[in-house]
């Protein structure tokens, strides 16, 4: 593993708005330091006023309310320790190409999360029997370029996802106030949902009696896989197995003797139970060892030894499976905007 003995930084991928991802050459603990915590946005940064600011809950409820900062803070909290990631990370891997933002590795961090059950919220404004969704709308504001009008953030989970013990408007991140980049001063945080739920810089809650039909909801984060296949769209959702190799690097040159190669591995439905690595292009493969233990909503860092006494070409290769028998596959599942890259990763490295 590295020991960070020197200066990583956010790796840029636009910036207005600002799109930073994680630098995975720097993974060296499970949690993400918060300076370089991926950070996605659709719009520029809002302006937020602690003075006025409050969370509101309205719509289908009998008792609507509205709740200031410190309201929230005097609410019982929970701790959950959740990996984030955007379902257009690895986009960049896709072939042929998708639109979108060109993420590499790093669209991915993890955090231990703290704040408020949303279903505590809920029940405060008693939650009428007609109920369907509740949405999610944040600050941040702007114009798209695909349909005219400036439009918010929002997004929408079914009622039954919303009442989820697990599913939380955060307050803080890795035991400080949450930061401004990534929502300040409440987020939602889904846990084991691809981060596109998880609505930063929270301001409104609606609940509704019908499917939200959102730009952000039936536009995009859908798998649209026309025209290869004529089905509809489906849904994003949670977070597909996948395994990432941080380090050595796609084309690095190394000496003969004794490497780690190290990353990550994260499935959102079952737990994953083997990860292995093949150094001859996947004729072979062996298992790698865990460096944490399993945690639900979480990556799951792993290392594996390899001595090299031979100099020459290598084609490496990372596959996790889980406790259903679930394995990366060798393809891609293509779709129109590059959402939920897991094929199998594979680098190329050189010894001396």
């Amino acid at each position: 593993m590295v020991k960070l003995l020197y200066s990583p930084h956010l790796i840029t991928r636009k910036i207005i708005p600002e799109n930073q991802e994680f630098p995975m050459l720097s993974l060296s603990s499970r949690i993400t330091p918060e300076h370089l915590f991926y950070i996605r946005n659709h719009f520029p940064y809002p302006n937020v006023d602690m003075r006025t600011w409050g969370l509101s809950i309205e719509g289908c409820v009998n008792k609507p309310r509205y709740f200031r900062y410190h309201d929230l803070l005097k609410m019982p909290q929970v701790t959950l320790p959740v990996t984030l990631e955007c379902v257009g990370d690895k986009r960049s891997f896709f072939q042929p190409k998708t639109r979108g933002v060109q993420w590499g590795l790093g669209a991915i961090s993890h955090a231990v999360w703290t704040g408020v059950r949303l279903q505590d919220l809920l029940l405060a404004a008693d939650v009428q029997r007609n109920a369907r969704e509740v949405t999610f709308e944040g600050m941040d504001k702007g114009v798209r370029t695909d349909m005219p009008g400036v439009f918010s953030y929002k997004r929408s989970l079914s009622l039954e996802h919303s009442l989820h013990p697990d599913t939380i408007i955060a307050l803080y991140m890795n035991g400080k106030p949450l930061p401004y980049l990534h929502g300040y001063p409440a987020r939602l945080i889904v846990p084991g949902w691809y981060g596109m739920a998880s609505v930063k810089w929270l301001h409104r809650i609606v609940v509704i009696e019908e499917q939200f039909q959102g730009p952000f909801q039936v536009v995009d984060y859908v798998y649209d896989r026309k025209p290869l296949t004529p089905s509809a769209p489906e849904p994003v959702t949670t977070i597909h197995l996948n395994s990432t190799i941080a380090g050595p690097t796609d084309q690095e040159v190394l000496a003969k003797g004794e490497h780690c190669v190290w990353g990550t591995t994260i499935s959102s439905r079952d737990p994953v139970d083997l990860v292995e690595i093949s150094t001859d292009n996947g004729n072979t493969w062996l298992a790698v060892s865990w460096l944490d233990q399993h945690e639900a909503y979480s990556w799951r860092r792993w290392c594996w030894k390899w001595t090299v006494t031979e100099p020459g070409t290598y084609d490496m290769k990372v596959r996790a499976k889980d406790t259903a028998g679930n394995m990366q596959s060798e393809m891609a599942d293509w779709n129109v905007k590059g959402y939920g890259y897991n094929a199998i990763q594979r680098i190329r490295v050189y010894v001396d």
